[in-house]
């Protein structure tokens, strides 16, 4: 039993995991599912399609592996977080199909909620802000619109969750509904400062209670696989939402660290240490990661459109088969040129969090082409991580020492892009040899509980720089450049 496996179920994907007892990889395997988009700005997944693709791919990988049940000493999940769906207890049917994180249907109720001064007890107990983003109006929504939803949650008929919730329960057969302080922190419901559900939020959401799963820490006893999945139960130890295990798995355990993960969104975490620290531009305060119950924070600056931007080049646009192909074609662009993508396909996120404005492009010329547009998608991502980086200097004073970014996903294995963000920054931009760090992140958590992994100390020690990111752009440019983006989303929030 020296192998972990860690469960990566994302936005467009499901993955799993094994790693041996030098948490090094063993196999890989991922599967895709649909998405759905029922109207313009709504997100959802089919639940079936979450459960389906993550029990095959953790079947799938442990045979790719050559290995057995016996050889898995436990079990680590991490997940998209927010993404919000309802079942039921009995039977484990989903009510609705799970509204994604990207959902934005409830930005008129946030906005009513804004104007009626409810912003204040939100952002206080939560650390968040009124946003569709977050699961509690998704919650609230599938309360209203599906008949007889609200009376059967009260009589204790319904649960709801978070993804690593709804997998949890059908990998132990719904023996466990459970879920970790990093999700729970990222619904609006949980109070991040007592450790507990928010009842006077769930009575303004008119949300019972008793549909709301127990809050564990993320290395923990969240129960045991059913027999029939794996060929024995394998206990389930270590869970984490998507953005906090990559903050793990970076080893970003110093008050002062930051990553920053670029996947289908952008998310960048600075940890606090034991001080949530209230922001003054529109950040939010998380839970970073929760170990022998004591909270670690972190302002966090959440992105929706990063390499999901990519895709939209891919199969909106068809400009390209591949991502790959966003790197060559950037490098050819003109530098004459200086068109200007503001991604906000589903709202922009902080430190401006409008959820009703919609994706726009600047610049364009007789002349633009795909190369113009695939080097807009990439320099996006850096203006954006230029964006939330700013406002974490203004809320988090550093000691002046020069800031450095550790970062991982998918897009940093461009090195184009990478270069654009350190010069777009001001500052280092380092990559790590391991690049699977948000799995890492949920091994490690499952591995340490387990008792085979090390402590922090030593995981942290182990962490391996691939290369670091100089910024070689001429300030005037990167100066110039920058303010061609704030006009950009000015123009855009505008329109």
């Amino acid at each position: 039993m020296s192998h972990i496996l860690a469960i990566d179920q994302g936005t467009t994907s499901s993955r799993a995991i094994l790693f041996d007892a030098a948490m090094k990889i063993k196999a890989i395997a991922q599967e895709e599912f649909p998405q759905h988009f029922p109207n313009s700005g709504w997100v959802e997944h089919d639940p079936c399609d979450l459960w389906s693709t993550t029990a095959g791919t953790c079947r799938a990988v442990i045979e790719k592996a050559g290995l057995g049940p016996d050889d898995i000493a436990a079990i680590g999940i991490t997940n998209q977080r927010e993404t919000t769906l309802v079942w039921d207890r009995k039977t484990g049917e989903p009510l609705h199909r799970a509204i994604v994180w990207q959902d934005r249907r409830t930005a008129e109720y946030c906005r009513e909620l804004r104007e009626a001064g409810h912003d204040k007890l939100i952002t206080t107990r939560t650390g968040l802000l009124a946003d569709p983003y977050f699961s509690g109006t998704k919650l609230k929504w599938i309360l209203d619109h599906v008949d007889g939803a609200r009376a059967r949650a009260r009589n204790g008929e319904l649960a709801f969750g978070t993804v690593d919730s709804f997998l949890i329960w059908k990998l132990t057969g719904g023996a466990a509904h459970v879920t970790d302080a990093t999700n729970a922190a990222r619904t609006m419901l949980y109070d991040i400062h007592k450790g507990r559900w928010s009842k006077p939020i769930c009575d303004l959401f008119d949300i019972p209670m008793e549909m709301l799963p127990e809050v564990k820490d993320c290395a923990a006893d969240f129960g045991m696989t059913r027999a029939d999945l794996f060929g024995r139960p394998i206990p389930i130890l270590g869970v984490a939402g998507d953005q906090q295990a990559a903050t793990v798995g970076q080893a970003c355990f110093t008050p002062g660290m930051m990553k920053s993960t670029y996947g289908t969104g952008c998310f960048a975490l600075l940890n606090t240490g034991d001080t949530p620290v209230v922001s003054k531009n529109r950040l939010l305060t998380t839970i970073a990661y929760q170990l022998d119950g004591k909270p670690t924070y972190a302002l966090e600056g959440s992105i929706f459109m990063a390499g999901a931007v990519v895709q939209w080049l891919r199969d909106g646009l068809k400009m390209i088969r591949d991502a790959k192909e966003t790197q060559p074609l950037a490098e050819r662009a003109d530098p004459a040129q200086n068109v200007v993508l503001v991604p906000a396909f589903v709202g922009l996120g902080a430190p401006y969090w409008n959820a009703e404005c919609r994706g726009a492009m600047f610049g364009l010329t007789r002349g633009s082409g795909p190369e113009e547009i695939a080097r807009a998608a990439l320099e996006a991502v850096g203006y954006q991580t230029r964006d939330l980086l700013e406002a974490m200097q203004a809320d988090w004073a550093t000691t002046g020492t020069e800031p450095t970014l550790r970062v991982d996903g998918g897009m940093t294995a461009s090195d184009w892009t990478m270069q654009f963000l350190a010069d777009i920054i001001g500052a280092k931009v380092d990559r790590p040899v391991m690049q699977e760090t948000t799995a890492l992140g949920a091994a490690w958590l499952a591995g340490h509980r387990a008792g085979i992994y090390p402590g922090q100390a030593q995981f942290a020690a182990n962490w391996m720089l691939e290369r670091t990111f100089e910024p070689t752009m001429d300030v005037a440019l990167r100066t110039e450049k920058y303010a061609a983006w704030k006009r950009a989303v000015a123009a855009t929030m505008a329109f």
